[in-house]
């Protein structure tokens, strides 16, 4: 998966700052390092790419708590728990710091809390959304928890920078000067020194403060290192969800399906199919038109060859309907809704049952006999060749109903 690792500005840079920026396209090697605003950081280059901001070691400082058993690391009242173990702990009001409670605390054993200036932290975070460059993940420059002591020269030669990580007893952190005062401070390994690297800008500073050679680690690296750390300090109102990444990784990758180069002849392709399935739909709705039409004027046809009296056509099939019906009238022939034809098919039925019946309801369409006891296989038997006939045959009780359904 590609990385874009950028280092969030310390508090107090300007409204447009640049960021220091690390892309990798494996997440494990260097690939384009550089600064630049946020509209012109590059693309992670994959769908799949992923943004991480690395905040800064003097921005966040380090607070060693005992959590209270009982209370869920994923608990809405852990903010307020930590409130009342920091309180005495630190200068400034709870409400104006944000806390992140390090990956794999529990409840009942003691945990590292990173805190930071809160409106800051929020504020480069928006700064980044607003740009279109949503972060994935918020991580420590140098996070405590290290097994061995090391030592990091950062920074510019006028702004020298020493970061010390894996302090005893537990692994702390510490942003000092590079002095020899700040040496003196730090624990001896008897006559082994401390592992060292320096970026190159301050890699002679930190020999001649050492008096060894150091191993030289540029600041793409360490912001490397830094994304590979399974801290996330986006927790509480800043937490990032995994709903939220897969919204956020949805929308990237619809931006760039947009947007990236490598995309456009995806783009072009999808335009060209949809603009084929549209003319393919209206062709195929004008063909369904043009048949229903034409079927329309065939029925009108009919009705006015057969029918010249007719002259005006509002609905063919019953106009059609009403003339053969008046027609049969005036021949004296019988209609299937007629006494006799209805009679004549109920005789299947009453012949298969073998009686009679006791007496006979008819209207126009509607046939009651009373007094039958109809088996339910002779029914069923008498079902299909009266439907086939435009009948519907019922039984309720003694009484067994024919109606005239749809013409046969």
């Amino acid at each position: 998966m590609s990385l874009l690792v950028l280092t969030l500005p310390l508090a107090g840079a300007s409204a447009s700052p640049d960021y220091s920026y690390t892309l990798s396209q494996d997440g494990h090697q260097t690939t384009r390092h550089g600064r630049a605003s946020a509209a012109l950081l590059p693309a992670t280059g994959r769908a799949a790419g992923e943004l991480v901001a690395v905040v800064p070691a003097q921005a966040l400082s380090w607070q060693r708590v005992q959590l209270p058993p009982g209370v869920a690391t994923n608990s809405p009242r852990l903010r307020a728990v930590l409130e009342g173990l920091l309180e005495d702990l630190l200068l400034d009001e709870p409400a104006r710091l944000h806390f992140a409670l390090a990956p794999g605390a529990a409840a009942g054993a003691s945990a590292w809390v990173a805190v930071c200036d809160r409106q800051w932290l929020r504020s480069a975070l928006q700064a980044l959304e607003a740009a279109g460059r949503p972060v994935a993940r918020v991580v420590p420059e140098i996070a405590p928890g290290a097994e061995t002591p090391a030592l990091h020269f950062a920074g510019t030669p006028e702004a020298p920078l020493l970061l010390a990580s894996g302090l005893p007893p537990d692994g702390a952190v510490a942003v000092l000067p590079p002095v020899p005062a700040a040496l003196a401070l730090l624990p001896a390994r008897g006559d082994e020194p401390l592992a060292a690297s320096a970026e190159p800008a301050v890699a002679a500073l930190a020999e001649q403060l050492l008096g060894r050679p150091v191993a030289l680690a540029s600041a793409g690296e360490r912001a490397l290192q830094a994304a590979q750390s399974r801290w996330d300090l986006a927790q509480f109102d800043l937490a990032s969800t995994g709903r939220t990444r897969i919204l956020r990784k949805a929308g990237g990758l619809f931006g760039a399906l947009l947007r990236a180069p490598q995309w456009r002849a995806a783009r072009w392709a999808g335009a060209l199919l949809l603009l084929a399935q549209v003319v393919g739909l209206n062709a195929w709705a004008w063909q369904e038109r043009t048949a229903l039409a034409t079927k329309r004027a065939a029925v009108r046809s009919t009705l006015t060859q057969n029918f010249p009296h007719v002259q005006v056509v509002v609905d063919a099939p019953l106009q059609m309907e009403r003339e053969l019906a008046l027609l049969r009238q005036a021949s004296g022939a019988l209609a299937p809704g007629d006494l006799e034809p209805m009679l004549a098919a109920a005789g299947s039925v009453l012949a298969a049952s073998g009686s009679g019946a006791s007496a006979i309801d008819f209207s126009p369409g509607a046939l009651q006999l009373r007094g039958l006891e109809v088996a339910p296989d002779t029914r069923a038997a008498a079902e299909g060749p009266l439907q086939a006939q435009g009948y519907a045959l019922r039984t309720e009780g003694e009484s067994l109903w024919l109606r005239l359904g749809t013409a046969p």
